[in-house]
């Protein structure tokens, strides 16, 4: 018996007409996958209450720009890498020069740049001085003498009397902090990764279809 093989057409064009669908197939599943992940860390961030500023910093591109390829990839990163890196990981902190980090309690109010508030400026800003207090259990403090005001913050006493005059917490002193792990970006990028090859498959299926 024998067999024979014919082909229909020309080779040449159905092999570039499979490389093209290739082409389309690869930079579509990346495209979607880049897009995909960028969304899922966004409802991440913002699900973990960090608010929608932190979660736009997430941001997805891909590779190459205007056209087609075989070895298309898409890249998603934050333009707040620190910030969000921090709530990834969940970081033991410490202060810079080795004594005490102040957190600021309520009655300090907020940093006019923004954030927290530092004891400097604290004290640039109401004119009070703060003072130390040590405490074997628990954070030792900053403390202020003054009047807490209708929002809750310690500024300073207008009485000559020293009518309402108290000792007011103003920071908690601690040697060091770790930060929450509230995100786990990990996740999703791996989700991500495992489907690519499905997309691939279903985009090129796709193509060759129309």
């Amino acid at each position: 018996m024998k067999l024979g093989i014919g082909i229909v057409g020309d080779i040449v064009r159905l092999i570039e007409g499979e490389v093209k669908a290739g082409e389309k197939a690869v930079t579509t599943a990346m495209r979607d996958a880049g897009t995909g992940l960028k969304t899922a860390w966004r409802a991440q961030i913002t699900g973990a209450g960090l608010g929608a500023r932190l979660a736009r910093t997430i941001r997805s591109e891909q590779f190459p720009k205007g056209r087609t390829s075989l070895n298309a990839a898409a890249l998603v990163w934050s333009k707040a890498p620190v910030i969000v890196g921090a709530h990834d990981t969940g970081p033991l902190i410490r202060s810079k020069n080795g004594f005490w980090l102040a957190i600021p309690t309520p009655a300090a109010g907020k940093s006019l740049r923004g954030g927290r508030i530092t004891p400097g400026e604290w004290e640039r800003r109401t004119g009070l001085r703060l003072r130390f207090v040590y405490r074997r259990t628990g954070p030792s403090l900053l403390v202020a003498e003054g009047r807490l005001n209708k929002k809750g913050r310690a500024v300073a006493s207008r009485s000559k009397t020293g009518r309402g005059l108290t000792t007011v917490p103003i920071f908690l002193l601690v040697p060091q902090v770790r930060l929450p792990k509230r995100l786990d970006l990990a996740r999703d990028a791996e989700r991500v990764r495992d489907a690519v090859p499905g997309l691939i498959v279903a985009n090129w299926v796709e193509v060759q279809l129309r």
